[in-house]
């Protein structure tokens, strides 16, 4: 059996309904659509959202808050998981926070926060770091590096 010879089973598929061809067809006239009104027409879409001419309740709600198109959002690693998955004088770097399964995606950045004790000097590569994070890491003599 070659792919060309596929064909679908009898009566599987069936013919297209040929609307206004005429009274004896079932579908003649009006096509099915009953007479005039807004779905008769040409188009005939109407939005699931459209309310018929009445103000839509997306206008009727008013308007709350603030959206900020710059806002960045940051993987968050804590010290604390730094100190229970890395090695002493390791070089850590948000792919291989990536690789280990500390984060999920590094989003627009790692921040590395300062909750939790360290004991281990690291070479700690993020894109932004708290400040009690930096002194945690520096003070144990692990170096921090902004990328």
């Amino acid at each position: 059996m070659r792919l060309e010879d596929l064909r679908p089973s009898p009566g599987a598929v069936k013919d297209k309904r040929r609307r206004g061809r005429g009274p004896g067809s079932g579908l003649g006239k009006t096509s099915g659509r009953g007479h005039k009104g807004q779905k008769s027409r040409g188009s005939s879409k109407v939005e699931p959202w459209f309310e018929g001419g009445q103000t839509p309740l997306q206008r009727r709600l008013p308007k709350r808050g603030f959206k900020n198109i710059n806002k960045r959002i940051y993987a968050v690693v804590n010290v604390r998981t730094l100190e229970e998955k890395f090695d002493e004088g390791e070089e850590v770097t948000p792919e291989l926070l990536l690789e280990r399964g500390v984060i999920k995606n590094i989003l627009d950045g790692v921040k590395i926060l300062g909750d939790g004790e360290i004991t281990k000097p690291l070479v700690v590569k993020a894109h932004v770091f708290s400040r009690s994070a930096r002194e945690k890491i520096e003070k144990v003599g692990g170096k921090v590096e902004v990328i």
